[in-house]
């Protein structure tokens, strides 16, 4: 039991108390906070988490065409890439000003929730993995859409969280009455919109309806990680109304900061003060200085993202035309990925003859095994990708 004592001793009496009393052994504590920063020697020994490869590129990182992993097309906006120029000069400094609280107030600005409603975070895979931990546990599952973003789903499963996931609903919204259905008593409902890898929304008043029907002390995550791109009503706009909503961003998309790992939530404040009690606040608190700057930069410049995305719907249109013209279906989106449907070949089958021509496709979910998820990116991207499918498409 010394490790597990050594690791359970890096969480605050609060963590250990509220975690126990929500039916975890001391042997998942260990596990928790191993995974909170301790060290990557205390996560081995204690099992690794399930979002432990998420940082890996898609397969072929050398292909001329790379459409598999949403990724934006091109680098930071550039008001953002200036000021992180500036600021590596200042880097020696923590906090040579105030660069957390900067951003933060742009994100008031741009959003119009109060000061201490806003965390930032290393991207938003950690806050999306604690968000689980924080509200699930052995008694309080999670609710997800099938197919959606796994990556609150294995971290339940690793956490020993039930796990619903809900078919998405003929258009494609999720499915917000049968996810309650599945788990009426469920710790966490989490809703993509836009929808990974469909691309597709859910309307704000679905996410109300949520809200407003749910078990009192659940809580509902909405990821907008793509919402930029389809420019459509957010749910931060519900954050003063609903103290069980968590509504999550992050710059690895429209921004381009895929590589420079930053993101943020906002809910109300003691949502955030349960999220950050594992670690002391040190993950939200300690950011890399030109990531924060230029997070804070990129949020400001509304024309810059205006253009990114009408530079993504032209490019999107110019794909789907080119697969319309073969007769091939896709399904509706919003954002800058699609969903192609190849009959009766598999998506592994048409993702290994796209890597022939050097074109690196995405993948298929288990529910969908012949549909491919494809990233929209340049239009140069989406010449190419047309004139793979020349090649690779034999109806």
């Amino acid at each position: 039991m010394q490790l597990d004592n050594q690791s359970i001793d890096t969480l605050s009496a609060e963590a250990q108390d509220d975690l126990l009393s929500r039916g975890f052994n001391r042997r998942d504590l260990a596990r928790i906070a191993a995974v909170f920063g301790t060290g990557a020697a205390m996560v081995a020994a204690s099992g690794t988490p399930a979002w432990a490869s998420g940082g890996v590129p898609d397969p072929a990182p050398t292909a001329k065409t790379r459409i598999g992993a949403n990724e934006c097309w091109t680098g930071p906006l550039m008001p953002g890439q200036a000021a992180a120029a500036k600021m590596i000069s200042q880097s020696n400094r923590y906090s040579p000003h105030d660069e957390r609280g900067d951003f933060i107030k742009a994100v008031m600005q741009v959003e119009g929730v109060p000061y201490d409603h806003v965390a930032p975070w290393p991207g938003s895979s950690d806050p999306l993995c604690r968000s689980v931990i924080t509200f699930c546990s052995p008694t309080k599952g999670l609710v997800t859409a099938d197919p959606t973003f796994e990556l609150a789903g294995r971290t339940a499963q690793w956490l020993g969280a039930p796990v619903k996931a809900v078919p998405l609903l003929p258009d494609m919204r999720h499915d917000v009455k049968g996810m309650l259905a599945a788990n009426p008593n469920a710790g966490l409902y989490y809703i993509c919109t836009p929808n990974n890898p469909t691309g597709t929304i859910t309307p704000i008043a679905d996410i109300e309806w949520l809200l407003q029907n749910k078990p009192a002390g659940s809580m509902v995550l909405v990821d907008e990680a793509y919402t930029h791109f389809a420019g459509v009503p957010v749910a931060s706009k519900l954050i003063m109304k609903y103290p069980d909503l968590i509504v999550m961003r992050t710059f690895s998309k429209i921004f381009g900061m895929a590589g420079m790992r930053m993101g943020f939530i906002m809910t109300q404040p003691e949502n955030i003060a349960k999220m950050m009690r594992y670690d002391g606040g040190m993950q939200s608190g300690a950011l890399p200085l030109p990531s924060l700057v230029c997070a804070t930069a990129s949020l400001l410049d509304a024309q810059g993202i205006a253009k990114r995305k009408a530079e993504m719907e032209v490019a999107r249109a110019y794909a789907l035309d080119a697969l319309k013209k073969k007769g091939i279906k896709t399904m509706p989106t919003q954002a800058n990925m699609f969903m192609v449907e190849w009959g009766n070949k598999t998506a592994k089958e048409m993702q290994a003859k796209f890597r022939t021509q050097s074109v690196e496709i995405g993948r298929s979910w288990p529910i969908w095994p012949n549909v491919s998820r494809i990233t929209v990116g340049s239009m140069d991207d989406m010449k190419n990708f047309a004139l793979a499918l020349d090649k690779v498409w034999v109806a």
